[in-house]
């Protein structure tokens, strides 16, 4: 029996690609084409790009997206934030998935372990194209060995893994702090705090209600500071 008979990160949808890009701090436009692809025309030639992710097929504005989904985009935010531009790094992305040989690659324990000597051997193999030099911007050569630079390796930190090798809880990386997390088995996947539990929507609401954060910490269990970074992110998603 796999991991994804019976459990409900793979196969249970928590989130709207919305909220997904959201949580992942990118634009929606961006998380859905890496959710289903996308068709670009110019004068010269259309485009096609097929999808880096899958969601379970929904209609209307229902949760489509299973946390392992979201697990997945994290690699790719990170990757989004190096600045090495998605379409010349798919290739790299194909080989880092068989070779590593598992579902779901992306969010599996064996990317953070192995994956940047797959890169950087892909790299080396396709040095002379744009593919390569791409990939090769993920990574670094650190006392003789292959490491992911310090963006995605900062990203790659903010998952939790299982026994089974999967990820089960991301840290989101608005979150200085690192005190927000997702857990598809709490909240059904929806943010939290570490520290007392509460969802990010409810204190949230609370502080928008006039509520002061020295309550809202009382209340809740969550250290002021973390409050602090919670209403600056969730003020900056509302700019």
């Amino acid at each position: 029996m796999t991991a994804t008979d019976t459990d409900i990160r793979f196969d249970m949808p928590l989130y709207t690609v919305a909220e997904a890009a959201r949580y992942l701090a990118v634009p929606t436009t961006t998380f859905s084409s890496w959710a289903k692809g996308y068709v670009r025309r110019s004068v010269e030639r259309t485009t096609v790009g097929r999808p880096l992710l899958s969601v379970v097929p929904s209609n209307g504005p229902r949760a489509s997206v299973p946390f392992i989904r979201l697990a997945e985009g994290m690699v790719l935010a990170a990757i989004r934030r190096s600045g090495v531009p998605m379409q010349r790094i798919r290739p790299a992305l194909d080989a880092l998935q068989e070779t590593i040989g598992v579902h779901h690659a992306l969010a599996s324990k064996r990317l953070y372990s192995d994956g940047a000597e797959v890169l950087y051997d892909f790299a080396q193999t396709h040095r002379d194209s744009s593919e390569g030099a791409s990939a090769k911007e993920l990574v670094v050569v650190r006392n003789g060995q292959q490491v992911f630079t310090d963006v995605v390796a900062d990203y790659l930190q903010r998952i939790d893994y299982a026994p089974d090798g999967y990820a089960r809880l991301l840290q989101l990386p608005e979150y200085e702090r690192r005190q927000v997390v997702v857990d598809p088995t709490r909240s059904f996947g929806q943010p939290m705090f570490i520290h007392g539990g509460a969802r990010v929507a409810d204190v949230i609401d609370r502080f928008h209600a006039g509520e002061s954060l020295s309550d809202l910490a009382d209340d809740f269990g969550v250290p002021t500071v973390e409050l602090e970074d919670a209403v600056r992110v969730a003020s900056r998603r509302a700019a």
